[in-house]
């Protein structure tokens, strides 16, 4: 019987995600911008500080010694170690930057990696600001809905699964016409709407069509694959209740029987039997996490939250062969690459 870790669960969707959120209790990891020690720190000394992960309190920031940041984490895994350590060598030298008159009209910035450090910082009562990442979007928007809202407007996020424009344009490469999508949204996930409406009116101009089935709490999940038989994949979106242990064995035999392929949410639901997915690395992630901080520092505008603009492409070949669909070099090559680091 097929097995699934809570990589494939909709409230963590991505490797990195599942190793930040393990079920050993959290430990409250802080790191911060080295301007507040003093703005003579060489720029490597501050990294390896920041990428020691040694458990501390936040501190008390002076907002004349310049300008105000704090990574936090709840592990001190190897992959969390990994985006802390990539995080913290994109945003030092972008906070160094700035000028202390900057950092007077601006507020702390939290980055919150992984959804126990967002709970951390969301429980915490300051004049800040929280970019989320490593978090699916079914996630973050339960813990905004849990507070004010004015908190809840002081985060934002970069999403830990795929923009689904992205997913419908991967669909229609690999299937090489026009394609027939079906998507199941629970309530809980409803919020997606939008989002899979203004995919799919993109999808519609190039021939392809999303249905979206709206799922009651507890509907049969073989009900409602029965009613999209006749499309040619499904999207699958990161909703908890429709996407979990119980059902994804399901998905996958029923999705397999109408020779349908379904299309993921992350590279270990291709692993488990999905067609294909695009997903988003390290590096991928924090690139467009710099971008975001990078706006906000600037601008004092805080966006919206956003699904990854960076990303590449995992395929099933074996499920594709099963498929009858030869997978071309267009497909292996779907990707849109984060702009490299500068040493």
């Amino acid at each position: 019987m097929l097995k699934l870790g809570p990589r494939l669960r909709g409230d963590d969707v991505s490797k990195a995600q599942a190793d930040v959120a393990a079920s050993a209790p959290p430990r409250p990891v802080t790191t911060s911008s080295p301007r507040r020690r003093g703005s003579n720190l060489p720029r490597a000394a501050a990294i390896a500080i920041l990428a020691a992960i040694v458990p501390v309190h936040a501190a008390r920031y002076d907002p004349a010694q310049g300008f105000r940041f704090q990574i936090v984490a709840t592990d001190d895994s190897a992959v969390t170690r990994r985006i802390v350590d990539d995080l913290s060598r994109r945003l030092v030298p972008l906070f160094a930057a700035f000028r202390t008159e900057l950092a007077q009209r601006r507020r702390l910035v939290y980055v919150a990696v992984g959804p126990d450090a967002l709970r951390d910082v969301a429980a915490r009562r300051c004049d800040c600001v929280v970019v989320s990442a490593f978090t699916a979007s079914q996630v973050v928007r339960a813990i905004q809905a849990a507070l004010p809202a004015q908190q809840a407007a002081a985060i934002t996020a970069v999403y830990a699964e795929p923009a689904p424009a992205d997913q419908l344009r991967l669909a229609a490469l690999l299937y090489r016409r026009p394609v027939r999508l079906a998507a199941i949204l629970s309530p809980d996930a409803a919020f997606l709407k939008p989002a899979l409406e203004a995919a799919g009116a993109g999808a519609e101009e190039r021939g392809s069509r999303v249905t979206v089935l709206d799922a009651a709490a507890g509907e049969d999940i073989n009900r409602l694959l029965n009613q999209i038989a006749q499309t040619d994949a499904l999207l699958a979106l990161p909703d908890s209740a429709v996407y979990n242990a119980e059902n994804f064995r399901n998905i996958l035999l029923s999705t397999y029987r109408h020779k349908q392929g379904v299309i993921g949410f992350s590279s270990d639901m291709v692993k488990a039997g999905a067609l294909a997915t695009t997903y988003s690395e390290i590096e991928d992630i924090n690139a467009q996490v710099q971008e975001l901080v990078a706006g906000y520092v600037a601008s004092g505008e805080l966006p919206a939250p956003q699904f990854p603009h960076y990303f590449r492409t995992v395929v099933n070949e074996g499920v594709a062969r099963s498929l009858d669909l030869d997978v071309s070099d267009a497909v292996r090559g779907f990707a849109r690459p984060a702009p490299a680091r500068k040493p």
